[in-house]
């Protein structure tokens, strides 16, 4: 049944959903989850195919249309080309993409394909074997790298990869990255560091920030050609004689709040109206409750009413730290 769509109070559409089908991690990366981040509690809180697949049905009914499914490590879930495959059936729903490390690509790619996955977008922060360990304290570089090869081969989906920049850590490699859009039709992402890194590195000095990104990018191709980009691409750009495109997203220095379109899930059952938001509202006991899909819905509505405007300064004390407890 289609519903009245979700605006907030400062009028604007949310039509995006991240859900967050899992918090566990196949990688320990040193922005994002320490070694010993406590471990998700799995069985009663993970959020099941069926409650996942009714949290899509009654967001297409508010007027999303557009899914993105995260973690953790999304292809942690033996069920995911399911949950693409029931995505892309949803009345209403447009688009579903992914984001992964791509550890487990390999195993997934075909059947993800066939479920008419649209888009995936592939985390890897260096192209340098013993950098990648470092970063991710996990020794599997290689198989990223061939798993990144395979998706690159591949003309059945479209690719993102997504460069998290640190200051004297792979500032070094953006050129390496632009050189892959030569010969493929992908857009390579170089993100900004952001202060949910589980209390590691933020205040470390490794941020870098999106206008030396872009002074750099300039002075390594002074022929580089601005695109209109997205709301969380501020800067886009193309090269002669390239396929693909590079973005620039000022994660943090940059605000986008007005232009926020999205609400998130996280794996156990929390709606998060904002990145910055601290407690989120609880939907597990409503989905485990036989609720009905109207006061499902009213939940929605609730959080999106309580979108502020400018989440980012509103919510810097949050309690949160990995952004593995978000979804990405």
């Amino acid at each position: 049944m289609k519903r009245a769509p979700l605006v907030d109070h400062f009028h604007r559409s949310i039509d995006y959903a991240r859900i967050a089908v899992t918090s566990q991690c196949n990688l320990r990366c040193s922005y994002c989850m320490r070694e010993d981040h406590a471990k998700h509690a799995g069985g009663v809180s993970l959020l099941t195919k069926q409650e996942i697949d009714s949290i899509i049905k009654v967001l297409a009914a508010l007027g999303l249309t557009k899914v993105r499914f995260t973690g953790g490590e999304p292809l942690l879930r033996r069920d995911i080309a399911e949950l693409v495959r029931a995505a892309k059936n949803t009345t209403g729903i447009k688009t579903v993409s992914l984001t992964t490390n791509g550890l487990l690509l390999d195993r997934f790619l075909p059947a993800l394909i066939d479920a008419g996955l649209d888009a995936i977008n592939f985390s890897i922060d260096t192209l340098d074997h013993e950098r990648y360990k470092a970063i991710t304290r996990r020794n599997e570089y290689v198989r990223a790298r061939e798993n990144l090869d395979m998706l690159l081969k591949s003309s059945a989906i479209a690719v993102k990869l997504n460069v998290v920049v640190m200051r004297d850590i792979n500032s070094d490699e953006l050129q390496s990255f632009v050189d892959l859009t030569r010969d493929y039709p992908i857009t390579v992402r170089f993100l900004e560091l952001q202060p949910f890194d589980d209390n590691q590195i933020w205040r470390t000095g490794r941020f870098f920030s999106a206008e030396k990104i872009r002074e750099m990018l300039q002075q390594c191709y002074p022929g580089l050609q601005p695109l209109t980009g997205q709301s969380t691409q501020y800067f886009s750009y193309t090269l002669s004689e390239h396929k693909g495109s590079v973005a620039i997203i000022p994660a943090f220095t940059r605000n986008f709040c007005s232009q926020c379109n999205r609400i998130r899930v996280t794996s156990n059952g929390t709606i998060i109206s904002c990145l910055y938001e601290k407690e989120g509202l609880q939907l597990l006991p409503l989905l485990r409750g036989n609720a009905s899909d109207d006061a499902i819905a009213d939940l929605f509505r609730f959080a999106v009413s309580q979108k502020p405007e400018d989440g980012k300064h509103a919510g810097r004390n949050s309690s949160r730290t990995s952004m593995s407890e978000i979804g990405g």
